[in-house]
């Protein structure tokens, strides 16, 4: 199985990879409409809107908690100073 490198989301079926290509490394979460994987800012805010929205967190330490998750992520390698 997968692992999505721009979010962490395993990917197991078609419908979870961006566009349904099974050969992309990233997920239909972190796929734009063309299916080209979205900028670090566009995962940083979507990351950050969706802990604030299913974990109630405020935006500053929702966007603490994206950036902490990203930094494990290969896709956002070299954002981050070490």
């Amino acid at each position: 199985m997968k692992v999505c490198i721009a979010c962490g989301m395993p990917m197991a079926n078609a419908s979870e990879f961006a566009c349904g290509d099974t050969t992309k490394d990233y997920c239909v979460h972190c796929a734009r409409p063309d299916g080209s994987m979205q900028s670090f800012e566009e995962k940083k805010a979507g990351m950050t809107n969706f802990i604030i929205k299913t974990q109630g967190f405020d935006e500053k330490a929702a966007a603490q908690m994206a950036e902490s998750s990203m930094k494990k992520l290969p896709a956002w390698k070299g954002y981050f100073n070490s």
